[in-house]
């Protein structure tokens, strides 16, 4: 569910561009949106209108992904609670709309949570070959220790679905956090694997139906805040090395870790996960990049690729989820990740870790290519560049130089700014210089390791109307944020700390999507 109760799904403030606060969006808020409104992203898939938190891992269905994710359509007048939408693409970059999949508040157990759909090709469950199966969470009293599964299904391609009686497919054993069921096919045992989210456990369950469920194993982790949204998947490594990985979403900050999604590779033998190591990776060291998901990558004709996954996060944080200028102005209040392609990779130490790029097919979209060469710069270089939504690539080298970067939507005077670059041992995303929903300050620059010694770096960055997602050496480390700038602020400019440095083969590509 992503870490609040359906009870809170409306409340909160709103930041404007500003950043002064502005009313609580209730009805009063629900007014007539200015023409000159910025904030609706130009290449990230936004909800047409009111809200969406966690993202449904998508499946392929008759040649196109269809793309579940929570919404609640009634988040401008208060009332509570998402039902799942759906949006389907062939390219993972634009998507159409196709209104409510799986409604809310049509049985006695309210509003539906986060879960996942599978293509019952076997018709384990009875529904006909090629049912689309729904599992889902629901809390009917909205309590602690109410949190159960439950089952949809869809004959229609996963355009429309029933719910499968009252009752769960999963009750709740009397447990505090039981939620967010991630569903895979173990062809090889004639199975399905169910993982769920239980505080700070990730529970394994088998299944020969979808409808009766059975405990086999639980993976515990503790000390990155409780568990939710799992994730668990197959990958081959370019070197033909095999991994199984188990994805969550966590909150590390209390432990200086991200709070995006923590992932462990290791083994897998049907019923319990085995970790390579009992510290967790992570896939984002942003602060926006939560309720995230994996699924497969499939070619035109629907060949599974073994070595690719694609992925997309909610650019948002429970944090601040409701402080956002988007609500006002636009009458909207959710934003994605760019779809990313995730591939499996050998560090320098022989141990593996995921690494991520923007979608291949992103390219396709690209209606203005601006390239400056290579430029040396010492202090800081103003760009003669205007622009609030473009992808910027380089490569960055040094000799001296303690660290180099980047000034993104840089004001007019200079002083507002969104940093992103490399200094000393760390890459690092900073949004303090500029306006962000985090009214704390205390999460403003994220940070990754980087080895100083190599004195040099690979960026690629992409900017958005309120968003910055940072891709450090080939997608070795990942940040996401997202951001606020004034619509002034369009500037550009590269920079150095304590010394010179090269930023080679500089590369601007804007969108149209």
């Amino acid at each position: 569910m992503g870490g609040i109760t359906r009870r809170a799904l409306f409340a909160g403030s709103a930041v404007g561009a500003a950043g002064s606060l502005l009313p609580a969006a209730g009805p009063a808020a629900a007014k007539p949106r200015t023409k000159q409104a910025r904030y609706r992203a130009a290449y990230h898939f936004t909800v047409p209108e009111q809200w969406k938190n966690d993202p449904q891992r998508p499946v392929w269905i008759d040649g196109e992904y269809h793309y579940y994710y929570l919404h609640n359509a009634d988040y401008l007048t208060g009332e509570v609670g998402t039902a799942w939408r759906l949006a389907t693409s062939r390219d993972l970059v634009s998507f159409t709309d196709q209104g409510i999949a799986v409604p809310k508040d049509t049985t006695p157990n309210g509003d539906v949570w986060s879960g996942s759909a599978v293509v019952d090709s076997g018709n384990t469950a009875g529904f006909g070959a090629g049912a689309v199966v729904v599992l889902a969470t629901m809390s009917p009293h909205d309590g602690p220790a109410d949190q159960a599964q439950y089952l949809y299904y869809s004959t229609d391609g996963g355009r429309t679905f029933t719910p499968h009686g009252t009752d769960p497919v999963l009750p709740n054993p009397g447990v505090r956090d039981f939620r967010d069921p991630k569903v895979i096919r173990d062809e090889e045992r004639g199975r399905w694997v169910m993982t769920l989210a239980e505080n700070d456990k990730v529970g394994f369950y088998h299944s020969a139906d979808l409808k009766s469920w059975r405990y086999v194993s639980g993976f515990v982790r503790g000390g990155i805040g409780v568990l939710e949204c799992p994730d668990l998947f197959r990958i081959r490594a370019a070197d033909g090395t095999v991994k199984w990985v188990l994805g969550v979403s966590a909150n590390g900050k209390g432990a200086g870790l991200p709070n995006t999604y923590a992932y462990w590779t290791g083994s897998f033998d049907g019923s319990a996960f085995t970790a390579d190591a009992a510290d967790p990776q992570w896939l984002d060291h942003g602060w926006d990049w939560y309720g995230a998901v994996t699924f497969d990558k499939r070619d035109a004709d629907g060949t599974l690729d073994e070595r690719t996954r694609y992925a997309i996060g909610w650019l948002n944080n429970w944090d601040y989820a409701h402080i956002t200028p988007t609500i006002d102005s636009d009458g909207f209040n959710g934003t994605d990740s760019i779809v990313r392609e995730v591939t499996l990779e050998r560090g320098g130490d022989g141990t593996y870790y995921l690494a991520s790029k923007p979608v291949a097919a992103l390219d396709r979209y690209v209606s203005r290519t601006v390239r400056l060469g290579d430029l040396e710069v010492e202090g800081t270089r103003l760009l003669d560049h205007r622009g609030t939504a473009y992808e910027l690539t380089c490569e960055i080298t040094w000799d001296q130089a303690a660290g180099a970067g980047l000034q993104l939507r840089r004001s007019p005077d200079g002083v507002r700014h969104i940093d992103a670059g490399v200094h000393r041992d760390y890459a690092f995303l900073n949004r303090r210089p500029s306006v962000s929903p985090d009214m704390s300050g205390r999460w403003q620059e994220s940070r990754s390791p980087f080895d100083a010694s190599a004195r040099r770096v690979r960026l690629r960055i992409l900017v958005d109307h309120t968003s910055v997602e940072m891709f450090v050496d080939d997608g070795r480390y990942t940040h996401s944020s997202a951001v606020f700038p004034y619509l002034v602020d369009t500037g550009l400019a590269l920079f150095t700390i304590d010394g010179k440095a090269v930023f080679h083969d500089v590369v601007i590509r804007e969108f149209e999507v």
